[in-house]
């Protein structure tokens, strides 16, 4: 080997001589550690938080004690609206030009008052000329009355002179003619008098038509017409002839009008008592019965009219007012239900706030581990403050009062400290 060759090898670095930086052993699970962590409350961090909730343990009741409901208990709810049974738009019989109205809103009207006058003018003008017509008639009948009974004088004369030969057959025969075409002048005259006085009776009949009247007793809810205003019982085609003077509501005939839906028409029957709460008095509790169903179903919202009467009316109860109505179960009805149960059936008492309606029927909110349940069940009765169960809830089981709207099955919740 050449010295240059030595030379330059003593110049070469030898890198495997040089020591290697090793990592901290520790490093890789501290990061771990740290992610999971990370991940752990980024995860709980957006988590929705359990719902804080009012909470009542049920309580069980045998069913051979008292239920809390000894009157009545709701077997359907439903709202509506109070209708008139009574009702009219007050219009005239003949098209006018209206000269006075005489009533205003929210006023008394008893049956047959004038509420409005139209133009009489020209009625009252071929009135006074058929009232002359009738005048000239029996005139003309007066003056031909005289005739005829002169004629059948003469007739009588002209006999006595025949049958002496004083007269001729021809005097006689004419004589007798007189009389028959004076006799047929009276009946056709008689007749024209009976004419004339049937035309002022229909000029009589188109003034008072004219004159606008209440059809019955009533208040007054609207004023349609104004004096100088066109009148007219149909539809002109324009805007400037009213068709009304005024609407008027009989106030005795005030009932609730309530679309049941058809699957549930089957808990509704005529006489039933109903509790119904207007929605200007929500705590007014007013005593209504069931007047009739109505026989046909709405095919597009599958719903079947109800009539329901007031047991009293009220000067509060208006026209048109929202009300939420209950149907009740009879009395006799709730106690042959309570009778017929098994003696050890068991009855569960919940506060009356743990109990809702969805979709028609009667549910609850069942705590459990945390999280709620819909629970389906069967109401029994129910009084100011407790509700009675027969099915769907256990005595022991908490549930939730005033339940918040939204509120899903499975959702967790928390109890409130009270």
């Amino acid at each position: 080997m050449s010295a240059d060759k030595v030379s330059l090898d003593g110049l070469r670095i030898d890198r495997t001589a040089i020591p290697k930086k090793e990592r901290p052993a520790w490093l890789l699970p501290t990061v771990v550690i740290l992610l999971v962590v990370a991940g752990g409350i980024t995860w709980w961090s957006v988590q929705p938080k359990p719902l804080a909730v009012d909470v009542a343990v049920a309580k069980e009741q045998s069913s051979g004690a008292a239920p809390t409901s000894t009157t009545q208990r709701a077997v359907l709810n439903g709202s509506g609206y109070v209708t008139a049974r009574r009702i009219a738009t007050v219009s005239a019989k003949v098209t006018g030009k209206v000269m006075e109205v005489l009533v205003e809103e929210g006023m008394k009207v008893e049956q047959d008052q004038i509420v409005a006058r139209l133009d009489a003018s020209n009625t009252e003008a071929s009135l006074r000329l058929a009232e002359a017509q009738l005048d000239s008639a029996r005139k003309t009948l007066e003056e031909t009355k005289p005739n005829a009974i002169f004629a059948g004088q003469e007739l009588k004369r002209f006999k006595e002179l025949a049958q002496s030969k004083a007269a001729s057959q021809s005097d006689l025969n004419k004589a007798d003619a007189e009389v028959n075409a004076l006799a047929a002048k009276l009946v056709r005259q008689t007749a024209d008098v009976v004419v004339a006085e049937r035309e002022v009776a229909q000029w009589k009949q188109q003034v008072d038509d004219t004159i606008v009247r209440a059809p019955f007793t009533g208040i007054v809810t609207s004023k349609n017409a104004q004096p100088g205003e066109m009148i007219s019982p149909m539809s002109a085609g324009g805007s400037f002839t009213r068709t009304g003077i005024c609407t008027i509501v009989d106030m005795n005939s005030l009932e609730i009008e309530v679309d049941v839906s058809e699957s549930y028409i089957n808990r509704v029957q005529a006489g039933q008592p109903v509790e119904a709460k207007l929605d200007a008095y929500s705590d007014w509790k007013i005593p209504a019965k069931v007047i009739a169903i109505i026989p046909t179903a709405d095919r597009q919202k599958a719903t079947v009219k109800v009539r329901i009467g007031f047991d009293k009316l009220d000067s509060r109860i208006l026209p048109e007012m929202g009300v939420k109505v209950a149907f009740q179960s009879a009395p006799q009805e709730l106690a042959a239900s309570t009778e017929s149960k098994h003696a050890s059936q068991r009855l569960v008492i919940v506060p009356k706030e743990a109990v809702h309606q969805d979709g028609g029927k009667d549910v609850a909110w069942v705590v459990k581990d945390g999280r709620v349940e819909r629970r389906a069940i069967t109401v029994n009765g129910t009084d100011a403050e407790n509700t009675t169960v027969t099915a769907g809830l256990s005595a022991g089981e908490r549930l939730v009062l005033n339940a918040p709207t939204g509120l899903k099955d499975g959702a967790k919740v928390t109890e409130k400290k009270s």
